[in-house]
């Protein structure tokens, strides 16, 4: 059976370092896309290419937006350090972006592989977004996107706002907006879901060398999401958006409404999920019901998740 294939377009980010080397085992990484988000788009750019020379992983990673379609930069996430990827000491890498912008790859790629392809957005949606409206047949093109952002409870931006969605509503928008098939994994489930001292033991003693670098990365992210959010164990956000194409029994999902909430005093940047029922669209008697446009996860089985990530990662 052909492997699914998949463009991951990200800002790396320690968790997104994991997310693409899990993929590059399971999938068909078609390439890789920067965007502004965790941290600049130059750090972003410089942390996807060391993931790709960690894990020897040959695809073509391209430059995407420095910023947002329409409001003020949000700022770096804290929890990446300074560089986005703090923790460990990185040679500057050897490989280096194509000269094809972002946006025009995902066209591309979507136009060679039209109904097959994934693409995994695991920052902020800006990217995607440009492309939707550069290119309207994006809407029959892809197969489906797969989120990590947002969420069906808090947010880590603000009370209700999850910071890939936060940083870019108005792109966020527009891909919720689509019509494309839509998997959302929230923050809600992958804040629950992540590596603890004893993960970062383990993969310290498979005795690789990328191993030994992904555990020195994963001990400053632990140590930082303790200081802000008094987590114990180091959220795995990213690579929740990649593991249903592989292991699609440990995430369960929701068919159901998820629109971005554009305007609230309070709420700006909230995904507005309809879980009020079991059934979800099954259930049509529902007041203000708006129509189903995706999936939203709402449990996991996070144990075993992160037990199939590390096995993945012992074999770099």
């Amino acid at each position: 059976m052909a492997k699914p294939k998949i463009i991951i377009d990200c800002d790396p980010g320690h968790d997104d370092l994991v997310a693409i080397l899990f993929a590059a085992k399971h999938l068909d990484l078609l390439g890789v896309t920067t965007v502004h988000g965790n941290n600049t788009l130059a750090n972003t750019t410089r942390n996807g290419l060391i993931a790709l020379e960690l894990g020897k992983i040959d695809v073509p990673l391209a430059m995407g937006a420095v910023e947002p379609l329409v409001q003020p930069s949000v700022g770096i996430a804290s929890g990446h350090g300074k560089s986005g990827l703090d923790g460990h000491e990185f040679a500057d890498p050897r490989l280096k972006p194509i000269s094809q912008h972002a946006v025009d790859f995902i066209i591309e790629t979507a136009r060679q592989h039209q109904g097959e392809l994934i693409i995994a957005m695991i920052g902020p949606q800006t990217n995607l977004a440009l492309a939707i409206k550069r290119e309207p047949r994006m809407r029959q093109w892809i197969k489906e996107i797969t989120i990590m952002g947002g969420s069906t409870t808090t947010g880590n931006f603000s009370p209700a706002a999850e910071f890939n969605i936060a940083a870019d509503i108005e792109a966020a928008s527009v891909v919720f907006e689509s019509g494309i098939p839509l998997r959302m994994v929230g923050y809600n489930i992958t804040r629950q879901t992540g590596f603890d001292s004893a993960d970062i033991a383990r993969l310290r003693q498979s005795g690789s060398s990328a191993c030994q670098a992904i555990a020195d990365l994963m001990q400053f992210y632990l140590t930082r999401q303790g200081e802000m959010y008094g987590l114990t164990l180091a959220p795995m956000h990213d690579v929740c958006a990649i593991i249903p194409y592989v292991y699609p029994d440990l995430i369960q999902f929701l068919h159901t409404s998820i629109r971005v909430e554009l305007t609230g005093t309070y709420t700006r940047g909230m995904t507005v999920c309809d879980v009020r029922h079991p059934r979800g669209s099954a259930e049509t008697s529902l007041r203000n019901r708006t129509e189903p446009n995706g999936f939203v996860a709402v449990s996991a089985r996070s144990r075993d998740l992160i037990d199939r990530v590390i096995e993945t990662l012992e074999h770099y």
